[in-house]
């Protein structure tokens, strides 16, 4: 997997775009969509305006105090607008980066019916022309392979250098635009028009031009814009008691009052939080089509995959050669190695050097003894080689069965034991005869990749159940489970069995996970809460799907539940730091504001603030600046540990709640100290 290389996180050029851009936010119509900023603006215009009327007149018995007041309230919208416009940066950097890939590429477009080639600009191709695509040819967009087979580099989309096999009638028939052609050639149906491509979908979606609020995000900003609307009643219902006192509230001081109150930190860092989530992603190679399937990642309860590629290595290795009786190791062996000496599947491959580790048999030339080889088809089950009267063959139990029956040959007795027990391991297996004659059974095992259990008793830890899915029976199916740690397994799945078993976990009140590639795995894809297709698979798994895994690596999951929790675990410490927060700066105005009518509540002004203009003015720059400080902690997020929920929430309290309370008290004092030695209040 080749992972993008992380956007440092105050790079110079994103930092001044976040400068600008941050500017063209404080328009209301943007503000709007984030209420508690809409107050601190309106707010802040509000002061504004007095203090030209008060300059107008001539009313200004508090002037360097209220605009002071006035810049800070500025500052709070500008520093929550950059928290957003960089968050906004660094997906803006990851889809410069896309750009870069297009090229003005030439389309080789076949006629209707298979007709004469032209050279065509591949901005004139439209959905259903077929395409002729060879070595060194640029793919020129998005399209199914219907006939032929070529490698492909596909650096341009991943970032991996290595070129990746593309091939018609499977599922790994989809090709992205603005890849390369490296060897042999394909024909590719475009399956959408200009503008519609995956690279645009990418860039739109890297950009966050498409990202919509969340359901979790909704909540939180009705409940961010409930709690500012009650202070925003007790701040009012605050000037009567003060009149009442003898205390004269200004309309900047109420107001400095409101903004300190209301959760300005996490309403200024909640949409850079969620879009920072999926910039993560990005950096993983993982493309989110929305934020609710990043959010749902992190919720997730059930996590089915594929044994084939994602628990199993995907080749099954020849682990023992198993004569039947009369038989001897040797004679099976070398029948083996001469039936798959033209087999150059993985398999193939691992049999020929078995039976050289095994017992020193020399691989032979192709065209040793005009040996003829037959391939194996869908039809026969079988492969094999004619040899001077020899006809050997290998494959299925039932096929080589049947071939030797119609030769006047029987089954051994002791055939099926073999077969059984191999099945029960977990295994393969693979008969081979010669004519008439059954010889043995070939041991394929299934490799299950080295640290898989151990990542799946991570994400036990996580608290996700796994379900392996497979198309092997029952027997092979649970040993491969239990030897891989999986909490479960479907075996002989369909794409009914597969989507059935979704619903009946969706049912019970779970969040379920699927990974998939093929067209067979698009319904319980689109039928998942996070369905990561592999960007390697058919074109309707990548539309199924709302993730789409750039590197087709399926056993990144992982990572992308535990970006999922992590964007979860931040949006849930910064609220409760923003919440705590409001705690100490209660004690640093309140007592400052109403001291002189009510003198007891100097016993609060445990901070021994200096003045009361100082507390008030002091509590407002904090209010600014730790937005600031909290950007980088937004933009990474807090670190996931697989803890239970119980363990999580005590540390949030613990760090971010109570952290929330003895931060601002320290915060607050040092810039008292500043502002009285500086005679700023």
């Amino acid at each position: 997997m080749a992972e993008r290389k992380a956007t440092p996180l105050w790079d110079g050029k994103i930092v001044r775009a976040a400068a600008l851009d941050s500017l063209r936010k404080f328009d209301p119509r943007v503000q709007a969509k984030n209420p508690v900023m809409f107050v601190v603006e309106v707010t802040a215009l509000a002061v504004t305006l007095i203090l030209v009327g008060n300059l107008a007149t001539g009313a200004h018995r508090q002037l360097g105090f209220e605009v002071q007041i006035a810049i800070w309230l500025w500052f709070t919208v500008g520093f929550a607008n950059f928290a957003e416009a960089m968050a906004e940066g660094r997906g803006k950097a990851q889809a410069d980066n896309l750009r870069k890939t297009r090229t003005e590429t030439m389309a080789k477009r076949i006629g209707a019916g298979g007709g004469a080639v032209t050279l065509v600009p591949a901005t004139e191709l439209r959905k259903g022309d077929v395409v002729m695509v060879a070595a060194g040819d640029v793919i020129p967009g998005d399209g199914e392979v219907i006939e032929g087979v070529a490698a492909v580099n596909e650096a341009a989309i991943t970032g991996e250098s290595a070129p990746v096999i593309r091939e018609s009638g499977g599922d790994r028939s989809a090709v992205t635009g603005g890849t390369t052609v490296i060897s042999d050639w394909i024909k590719v149906r475009i399956t959408a028009n200009p503008g519609e491509t995956f690279l645009d979908r990418m860039i739109g979606l890297v950009e966050g031009a498409q990202r919509q609020k969340t359901p979790n995000e909704i909540a939180l900003s009705i409940l961010l814009a409930g709690l500012t609307i009650i202070f925003m009643m007790v701040c009012v219902s605050l000037y009567p008691f003060a009149l009442y006192g003898g205390t004269v509230l200004t309309l900047p001081v109420l107001v400095a009052l409101l903004v300190c109150l209301i959760p300005t930190t996490i309403g200024g860092l909640l949409s850079a939080i969620g879009i920072a989530g999926m910039d993560r992603l990005v950096q993983h190679n993982v493309l989110a089509m929305s934020g609710r399937a990043v959010e749902a990642a992190g919720d997730v309860d059930t996590l089915l995959l594929d044994k084939t590629g994602t628990i199993t290595l995907g080749n099954r290795m020849a682990e023992e050669f198993l004569p039947v009786a009369g038989v001897l190791p040797q004679e099976l062996a070398e029948a083996a190695q001469l039936a798959s000496l033209a087999d150059e599947t993985p398999e193939g491959r691992s049999i020929v050097v078995l039976a050289k580790r095994a017992y020193g048999l020399r691989g032979r030339e192709l065209g040793d003894d005009g040996a003829q080889f037959i391939p194996f088809s869908a039809q026969t089950r079988m492969s094999g080689v004619d040899l001077h009267g020899h006809r050997i063959r290998k494959g299925a139990t039932d096929s080589v069965i049947k071939f030797i029956e119609e030769r006047g040959g029987r089954a051994p007795a002791d055939l099926a034991p073999i077969v059984e027990g191999i099945a029960r391991s977990g295994g393969t297996p693979l008969v081979v005869a010669d004519n008439a004659r059954m010889l043995g059974v070939i041991h394929l095992k299934d490799v299950v990749k080295e640290g898989i259990r151990e990542r799946f008793e991570r994400l036990r830890a996580m608290g996700l159940r796994t379900v392996m899915i497979t198309g092997d029976n029952p027997l092979t199916a649970a040993a491969i489970a239990k030897e891989s740690g999986v909490d479960d397994f479907l075996a002989e799945a369909t794409p009914e069995t597969k989507l059935r078993l979704i619903r009946e976990e969706q049912a019970q009140g779970k969040l379920v996970a699927m990974i998939g590639d093929g067209t067979n795995d698009a319904p319980a894809l689109a039928q998942a809460d996070v369905g990561i297709a592999m960007n390697a698979g058919t074109q309707a798994a990548r539309e199924a799907g709302n993730m789409v895994d750039l590197d087709s690596n399926p056993t990144k999951v992982m990572e992308v539940v535990e970006i999922g929790k992590q964007l979860l675990i931040t949006r849930g410490a910064l609220t409760t730091f923003s919440i705590a927060n409001d705690v100490a700066k209660y004690f640093a105005i309140i007592p400052a504001m109403f001291v002189i009518g009510y003198p007891d509540l100097q016993s609060l002004n445990i901070m021994r603030l200096a003045t009361p203009e100082s507390a008030i003015l002091s509590a407002v720059i904090f209010n600014a600046l730790i937005i600031v400080a909290l950007i980088p902690l937004a933009l990474r997020g807090v670190a996931y540990r697989p803890l239970g929920a119980a363990a999580i929430l005590t540390r949030n309290l613990l760090i971010y709640g109570l952290g929330g309370v003895i931060v601002p008290f320290i915060g607050i004092k040092a810039i008292d100290l500043i502002v009285s030695a500086l005679h700023l209040a």
